[in-house]
């Protein structure tokens, strides 16, 4: 009976959620204003919708992203991803 073994350096890896937190922290910590980190996380209209609060704000509506970066990097992993991936929460 032969058994087969997968291989670790062919076996497909997903994202960790933490890779998608720190990456959404930081993102939204310096390019809060273009919603980048947003999108990141697949909230499109979300992303439109500050890049464009941004606009209109001339700038002052970019520190609505860098509050959400920060609010990102500072949850815990577990409720970042029950929150914001499984929740949708769209808004801090």
């Amino acid at each position: 009976m032969e058994t087969t073994k997968q291989e670790s350096w062919n076996t497909p890896s997903q994202p960790s959620q933490e890779n998608k937190k720190v990456l959404a922290g930081v993102l939204g910590i310096l390019f809060g204003g273009f919603g980048v980190h947003k999108f990141v996380l697949g909230y499109t209209q979300e992303g439109i919708i500050q890049l464009v609060i941004s606009v209109v704000t001339c700038g002052i509506g970019s520190f609505i992203g860098l509050i959400e970066g920060i609010i990102y990097l500072t949850k815990s992993d577990e409720e970042f991803y029950q929150t914001y991936q499984v929740g949708k929460k769209g808004w801090f």
